[in-house]
């Protein structure tokens, strides 16, 4: 309890003040003789054109987004710097920047940097007064993102003519001329921009600050010290973690009594086999947006982009990632919430049944939704029925409502299984810590609510990180934390004593950084430094439970061989002890990497942030998901079916583990280091542009993932695909026996 209450006083109070802090939106932005260059109403119709169009899963705004495209805010900055540069050489030296002297251009640089720092903004009146020439400036960049929605192969495969309307294409500048303004301005009261001074581009005088190296330092000894702190615990009390010294040792036998795999059980089957089925949609959607990235414009001969842009693509793979591994998770759920309660209530497969179909309706509604808001089909219901346009949000508010309610439906059903345990002592803390984390999930996703398509940039990136963080790092982890404690428990590996104990300090450790620490996404998005503070000394922090699972690791290990009651699980405890290696590589050690404000500064959106969210999200969350498969297909797959499901699950296991690492090792990983040197090099906005994701080294790095992604696809996904398959079938032909007609049937992996 003070560790939530602590972590939400803070989290809630820098969310407040978001609200207070939010670079302001002039009313008008004028040119030093007064004319308007655009409005607050330019600004809010634009933000609507870049969702409306996808362009949040092309490019990025102050380093968040997509990663096709450039970061439309460095861009532009910079482009209205150049343009600037030319005004003052012709008016100083009467002729261009480029055929300056280096003292001539010294000169220059120096003025550019001073104009762009000026804060013109009156609070009063609501007026920007903008540099000396802005409205040629202005068109010049309305003139350059015409030209950037042309062609495909220039703008990372949107469709030909993505945005033709010039209205639009004004609105657009707009909107990206405010946040490049916000960028680089002073914020009145401090020595740098409203972001932070990000992005890096030293011609507008952008440098890190120094709280970005303050906080980075601090935030080693936060994690130094919270590990030792930690790992003194462990070597003090032995009873910590699931190798406690009161646990019995692994029998060699089964020493259980077998238990019936029930209706409801057995429906929740087909969650795992549709989850499979989005899983494997999702990674071949994931090798096309890497294609793109290779070779734009290009996909073998053909023009990919006419049929499915890269925008498309980059919203359905992380609308797909999110759906199956949250399917996975429903169907896992209600399988133990069935097993805790001792068995079904009544009509409960009927209801899973339909909370089934329900599910499928959102899937494929939100996706052709996409399809059809992305294409402008959708009229002024764009926003509803189509494509929201927020990253990881992008599904339509209408369908997000279903699956909100569908969520808090799922919540109902788990609820009403597992009420028979509450009266049992044994059991009632395990069952209300299973409720706890999955009413979590539902309410956790309620933020996704708390803004539309015209509210401020800033206030909506702090509640879509709300979502976003608190699911997956907060949780998603507390929510699996408690089911592997569940299903140790009732294979008999620990005491009732261990099993509570590791769920309490698993939730100490996750939300005593997690929580907090969702501030490490706010450093560059119209925050003060505050939220840089306290994001990355909490951030710091969150690595410290991902070093607990390397113990975890070896235990699921050991747990899992010989003849003891986890070894016909021990594919589920092989994807456990993946989850740990990933977390701490992925989540742990590319994680606070990035987290670090100093390397933030310079690296985020860049292939360093897709290298970090590869391995933490499939190496974790996906892992995960994976293993609740691999547990509920032991536990209904007939033992005349098991050695086909466990040869797929095997080769399931190594080609998703050695996919993955390829991917990292080949490309992702010096991929983004060479961006990052780039970014040193030559300022953010180069490093994001075509000026170096078109060089031949940039593209050749692209095409090696290929090897890391097809080992993934065809001996991971592919073979864990046929494995839910195959059991499905298995139980498809067992049904009579399955539906309690001759019997309920005794769980395989306990017969």
């Amino acid at each position: 309890m003070i560790v939530m209450i602590v972590g939400f006083s803070l989290l809630i109070l820098l969310s407040l003040k978001t609200y207070e802090d939010a670079p302001p939106i002039p009313a008008q932005a004028v040119d030093p003789k007064g004319a308007v260059v655009f409005t607050a109403e330019d600004v809010a119709a634009g933000q609507e054109v870049f969702l409306k169009y996808g362009l949040m899963d092309n490019g990025t705004i102050w380093g968040h987004g997509g990663m096709l495209g450039p970061d439309f805010s460095a861009q532009t900055l910079h482009g209205l710097a150049l343009h600037h540069a030319e005004h003052l050489a012709q008016s100083r030296f009467q002729t261009a920047y480029a055929a300056l002297s280096a003292d001539e251009r010294a000169g220059i640089d120096g003025s550019v940097a001073a104009e762009f720092k000026r804060n013109g903004y009156d609070p009063a009146t609501g007026i920007l007064i903008l540099p000396a020439a802005s409205q040629a400036a202005f068109d010049a960049q309305i003139a350059a993102w015409t030209a950037y929605f042309q062609e495909p192969a220039s703008n990372g495969g949107l469709t030909r003519e993505a945005v033709t309307d010039p209205t639009e294409l004004r609105r657009l500048t707009a909107f990206f001329s405010w946040t490049a303004w916000a960028a680089a301005a002073q914020r009145p009261g401090a020595t740098h921009s409203y972001t932070n001074n990000f992005p890096y581009d030293p011609f507008v005088g952008n440098h890190p600050t120094a709280g970005a190296l303050l906080w980075s330092a601090i935030s080693v000894i936060f994690l130094l010290g919270g590990i030792a702190i930690v790992l003194l615990a462990f070597g003090k009390f032995s009873y910590l973690g699931w190798h406690g010294d009161d646990r019995p040792p692994p029998p060699k036998l089964p020493a259980i009594t077998p238990i019936a795999i029930t209706p409801a059980q057995s429906a929740t089957l087909k969650f795992m086999v549709i989850a499979g089925l989005l899983f494997l949609a999702q990674v071949l959607i994931g090798g096309g947006i890497a294609h793109y990235r290779a070779e734009p414009g290009n996909f073998y001969g053909l023009d990919l982009s006419t049929l499915w842009p890269s925008n498309l693509l980059r919203i359905w793979h992380l609308q797909l990632a999110i759906f199956w591994v949250a399917t996975a998770y429903v169907g896992g759920a209600l399988f133990m919430a069935s097993a805790l309660g001792g068995g079904d209530p009544t009509h409960q497969r009927r209801l899973i049944d339909t909370l089934f179909w329900a599910l499928v309706a959102v899937v494929v509604g939100s996706l052709l939704g996409q399809w059809l808001g992305i294409n402008d089909l959708l009229g002024g219901w764009w926003f509803w029925l189509g494509n929201q346009g927020w990253e990881y949000l992008e599904i339509g508010r209408f369908w997000q409502i279903l699956l909100a309610a569908g969520l808090f439906f799922w919540f109902w059903l788990v609820l009403r299984a597992v009420k028979p345990a509450r009266a049992n002592p044994e059991l009632r803390t395990f069952v209300n810590f299973f409720l706890i984390a999955a009413f979590s999930i539902p309410f956790f996703y309620l933020p996704a609510f708390f803004f539309g398509s015209t509210t401020h940039f800033s206030v909506v990136d702090m509640w879509r990180f709300w979502l976003i963080h608190l699911w997956v790092e907060g949780f998603f982890e507390f929510f699996v934390t408690v089911i592997v404690a569940v299903i140790f428990y009732q294979l008999g590996l620990v005491r009732r004593i261990t099993a509570i104990r590791v769920i309490y300090l698993d939730a100490i450790l996750y939300f005593g950084g997690g929580l907090i620490g969702t501030a490490h996404h706010w450093y560059f998005t119209g925050q003060t430094e505050l939220a840089m503070a306290l994001g990355a000394t909490f951030s710091a922090l969150e690595v410290v439970p991902l070093t607990l699972l390397t113990l975890d690791a070896w235990d699921f290990y050991r747990v899992s061989r010989g003849g003891g009651p986890a070894y016909p699980h021990r594919w589920t405890f092989f994807f456990l002890m993946a989850v740990g290696f990933w977390n701490f590589t992925g989540a742990g050690v590319f994680g606070f990497l990035i987290n670090m404000p100093i390397v933030s500064y310079y690296e985020v959106g860049t292939t360093l942030t897709i290298n970090h969210a590869h391995a933490a999200f499939v190496g974790v969350f996906g892992m995960l998901a994976v293993g609740l498969m691999a547990y509920l297909l032991r536990e209904i797959t007939s033992d005349e079916r098991w050695p086909l499901v466990q040869t797929c699950l095997k080769v399931s296991f190594w080609g998703l583990n050695i996919g993955l690492a390829l991917m990292i090792l080949l490309s992702l990983l010096p991929g983004g280091v060479l961006q990052l040197r780039d970014v040193l090099e030559n300022g953010y906005w180069h490093a994001r542009s075509l000026n170096y994701t078109a060089t031949s080294l940039a593209r050749y790095v692209e095409w090696l993932r290929i090897w890391g992604d097809s080992v993934f696809i065809l001996f991971g996904v592919l073979p864990l695909v046929i494995g839910l398959l195959a059991a499905y079938r298995d139980l498809w032909r067992r049904r009579v026996t399955l539906t309690g007609s001759t019997g309920p049937a005794v769980s395989p992996s306990l017969r």
